[in-house]
């Protein structure tokens, strides 16, 4: 018997916490600009530091969220990685 009511305690409290983690989730969600997402997809992703952040997310979300300059990627200089950040930047206001 104690392992029957051990066994729908636990079950009881996982459903609890699963339930108040959902919650939470919904509650405190952190909405992202997508256009952050789309440029780090555009960058070389080698994570260099060339630009002076720390990866290439650092220097989308500079990008996106300070206005800092698109010119910065070394690497992708030659693959034109400048040319398609404007594109997403003008196709996104």
């Amino acid at each position: 018997m104690v392992v029957l009511y051990s066994a729908l305690v636990m079950g009881a409290l996982g459903l609890a916490f699963g339930l108040f983690l959902a919650y939470s989730n919904e509650k405190f969600k952190v909405e992202a600009d997508p256009r952050v997402e789309m440029i780090i997809n555009v960058l070389p992703g080698i994570n260099c530091g060339a630009c002076g952040y720390p990866g290439c997310e650092g220097y989308a979300n500079a990008i996106v969220k300070k206005g800092d300059a698109i010119d910065k990627c070394l690497p992708g200089k030659k693959s034109g990685v400048q040319e398609k950040i404007k594109e997403i930047l003008d196709s996104n206001k």
